[in-house]
């Protein structure tokens, strides 16, 4: 055998012995867990950690014993704060910061409570505010463009050259006073009879045409002339080639019409636009000035002429292999439809089937409709058309795009959203401390609740423009809730709740709405003109108005001599010296034609009799109630108080 190797078992008797042994061990140590070996834990062959170590253990690890260049000694795992770089928006949420830092959002709003800010978890924050919390919280702030998203897609829409490049029909928006014939103009070239639907022959609405002429194609804009609609002709003119600004014979025009009723006087007319500096052409001016007549056709077709003329100086260019873009004119909420826009191409080409992206709202176009009802399958440059299949009703005045990618249109749309919703309530929140100061004596201030639903968003808001614009310092106008389409039952409830009153425009409450209106006694009046709207508004608000109160001075009288009677006390010997004194109305004690006391008569008599009233130039005594120091030379002054309404 060699050395120090183990024997090998050589008979039986072995044999069985090693065998029992192995099977003793076996059920002596079956089900307890095995002994943990002290190992070393060897980091970047330089640090080893004492894993078995219980003391390291009990600590989770944290801290041990370890061994360095064969020394032993404790130590501490590194616990250094990680400083992340967060981004900081013109409007952010304490729960979006919070979820960058990785902190949670108590211990955001209490940093914020430290640096003298009361905010809670929804709270939204400037950017100045963020940039301090950031750094006081140990982060860097990294101010980044909120339009980055839109940046990216003006990008990739100005790379979008088309090599179709088209001479196309110029947009020209009809403008002037109320009632001048804007509408009646455009009735006679188009053929149509719009006038007689609108209510009261007023343009409530903008609406969009394009007729072909003898002289070529012309689209139109027919805008409202009514102050409210101020944005709404705003709009127009921004999507305009050309204005054609109609009066009825006096004021500044384009096309003077109306030409076909006694009075019209042209020079006058010229000779008042030349004083404002708006020279016409035939005085060597370059505006030219048509008269026409709306209602017979007479020089319509100069107009028409004038119009491309101009339009052909202007050298009026589009592509039509392009997606298409342009400007969304009108929108409203059809009930069998759901969101419908008015819109008016500007460029490239717009077909049905389209991803396009509206503002903040987007969709694929399920139908294009021109300005006759009729479905059409594309339109070109300067045709307005009507698109179905928008997620919502956008705004007036927004801009459309085409895009190839649904899922980019929906990422802006939802991006658009967002910022929207942020900025508002960032507004509301700034806005809470100034109606908080606002307040501040004015306790007799009146708030005067409507709800507000109309048929188109255009009419919106100039509604709520005008209304909002007739607030004064004692009766203020809120809207509590507006919105486009019918009025629903959630409107009336919120009616309710906050004692508003509901304002229809061309739309209507249905069925179950009516019953809750009835039932709750609410408020509900339906209109059609925005002058009516307007005017009735402003009277209920001359009514919330407190009264005037003015004083008349009836009559004075002056203490002559002062007596004292056992059963009135003093007694002012009297002589009407202006007017006549009134047994009940207030009185004011003068001396030295300063006021000392207001108060009432007691009592009035001629001689021992009981007088109603004395006139000027008859003596008299007066007893003043709960006033005992009545002084020859005084003045008594009687007057009333009379309540005159107020209107705005």
């Amino acid at each position: 055998d060699k050395p120090g190797a183990k024997r090998k078992p050589a008979t039986k008797k072995e044999i069985d012995d090693e065998a029992e042994k192995k099977r003793t061990q076996a059920r002596t140590t079956k089900g307890k867990p095995a002994k943990r070996q002290n190992r070393t834990l060897h980091v970047n062959d330089a640090f080893v950690l004492e894993g078995g170590d219980s003391e390291g253990r009990r600590r989770g690890g944290r801290r041990g014993r370890n061994r360095l260049s064969g020394s032993t000694q404790a130590f501490e795992m590194p616990t250094e704060a990680v400083v992340r770089d967060i981004k900081i928006g013109e409007a952010n949420k304490v729960t979006d910061l919070a979820q960058q830092m990785t902190v949670k959002a108590a211990a955001v709003v209490k940093a914020l409570f430290k640096m003298g800010v009361m905010a809670n978890i929804n709270h939204v924050l400037d950017a100045d505010t963020a940039t301090l919390l950031v750094e006081e919280m140990g982060h860097r702030p990294n101010f980044v463009s909120e339009d980055a998203l839109e940046e990216q897609l003006a990008e990739s829409l100005a790379a979008e050259i088309g090599e179709d490049k088209i001479t196309r029909a110029p947009v020209v928006t009809v403008m002037g006073h109320v009632d001048h014939g804007k509408t009646s103009l455009l009735d006679y070239i188009r053929k149509s009879t719009v006038a007689s639907h609108e209510a009261g022959g007023i343009t409530q609405h903008i609406g969009a045409y394009h007729v072909d002429t003898d002289h070529g194609m012309v689209s139109f804009l027919d805008t409202p002339g009514h102050a409210a609609f101020s944005a709404m002709r705003s709009r127009g003119a921004k999507a305009t080639d050309v204005i054609v600004l109609v009066v009825a014979g006096v004021p500044l025009v384009v096309a003077i019409n109306k030409m076909d009723k006694e009075g019209a006087d042209i020079d006058r007319v010229k000779n008042e636009l030349a004083a404002m500096e708006v020279i016409p052409d035939d005085w060597g001016g370059d505006t030219q000035f048509i008269p026409v007549s709306a209602h017979t056709g007479d020089g319509v077709d100069k107009l028409l002429e004038a119009i491309l003329l101009q339009a052909e100086l202007m050298e009026l260019t589009a592509y039509t292999d392009v997606p298409g873009q342009g400007v969304v004119v009108e929108s409203r909420l059809d009930k069998g439809r759901g969101a419908v826009a008015s819109v008016l191409v500007q460029n490239g080409t717009l077909r049905t089937g389209d991803i396009v992206l509206v503002g903040k709202e987007y969709g694929r176009i399920r139908a294009l409709v021109d300005e006759n009802g009729v479905n059409t399958k594309s339109a070109g440059p300067s045709i307005p058309v009507e698109i179905l299949g928008l997620t919502g009703v956008p705004d007036a005045g927004d801009e459309f795009v085409v895009l190839a990618d649904e899922k980019k249109a929906k990422e802006v749309a939802e991006f658009r959203r967002t910022r929207l919703k942020d900025s508002v309530q960032a507004m509301q929140q700034a806005a809470l401390i100034d109606n908080m100061f606002a307040g501040i004596g004015k306790p007799n201030l009146s708030i005067f609740n409507i709800i507000l639903k109309t048929d188109v968003r255009g009419t919106l808001e100039a509604l709520t423009a005008s209304l909002v614009a007739m607030n004064t310092d004692e009766v203020q106008v809120k809207i509590v809730s507006s919105g486009v389409g019918g009025i629903s039952e959630n409107d009336v409830h919120l009616a309710a709740t906050s004692k508003a009153m509901i304002v229809g425009f061309n739309v209507r409450a249905d069925k179950t709405s009516k019953e809750i209106i009835d039932n709750e006694g609410l408020q509900l009046r339906y209109y059609n003109v925005i002058y009516n709207v307007l005017d009735d508004v402003k009277a209920i608000m001359g009514g919330m108005l407190s009264p005037e109160i003015r004083e008349e001075i009836l009559g004075v009288a002056e203490v002559r001599d002062v007596f004292t009677s056992p059963k009135f006390g003093q007694i002012a010997g009297s002589m009407v010296i202006e007017g006549t004194i009134h047994r009940n109305k207030p009185i004011r004690v003068l001396r030295d034609d300063v006021v000392i006391y207001e108060g009432e008569l007691e009592s009035l008599r001629r001689f021992k009799d009981d007088a109603n009233e004395v006139k000027n130039g008859v003596e008299c005594g007066i007893g003043v109630k709960n006033y005992t120091d009545v002084r020859v030379g005084d003045k008594i002054e009687v007057y009333k108080t009379t309540e005159i309404a107020r209107t705005l």
